[in-house]
């Protein structure tokens, strides 16, 4: 049995990746993977995913430039979440222009503090 098919997809036939930086171990996002969009990740190296919002596949980076390539996968011990090490080309994995996605941290007293600078311009970039 390939690693494709050994993975645990939900319902709608996904299963959560989580992305970090291959070399600082930085969480850089989010996404969700189905059978093809994992397949297409082994075969290219570089980051595909399934846009639960669009109904589409998208490689990370090909409207930004900011793609990811690949040097390892990995699941965990219940083999329904992946994790996608990649080395992150064009400074930025988040569509809003920081590098993380989790560029937002929740402080003692609840209020929030952006701890991210913005790499790019999404407006710019995604001619908003």
């Amino acid at each position: 049995m390939s690693f494709v098919d050994k993975v645990k997809y939900d319902a709608n036939g996904l299963v959560p990746a989580i992305v970090q930086d291959y070399n600082d171990g930085e969480v850089l996002m989010l996404a969700y993977m189905n059978k093809a969009s994992l397949q297409a990740t082994l075969d290219s190296k570089r980051a595909t995913f399934w846009s639960r919002s669009r109904q589409k596949f998208w490689i990370k980076g090909e409207s930004s430039g900011n793609i990811q390539e690949v040097k390892g996968l990995f699941y965990d011990c219940d083999i329904d979440t992946i994790l996608v090490k990649v080395i992150q080309h064009g400074g930025a994995a988040c569509h809003e222009g920081y590098r993380s996605c989790f560029f937002t941290q929740v402080l003692e007293d609840g209020t929030e503090q952006v701890i991210g600078e913005r790499v790019f311009d999404p407006n710019q970039v995604y001619k908003k």
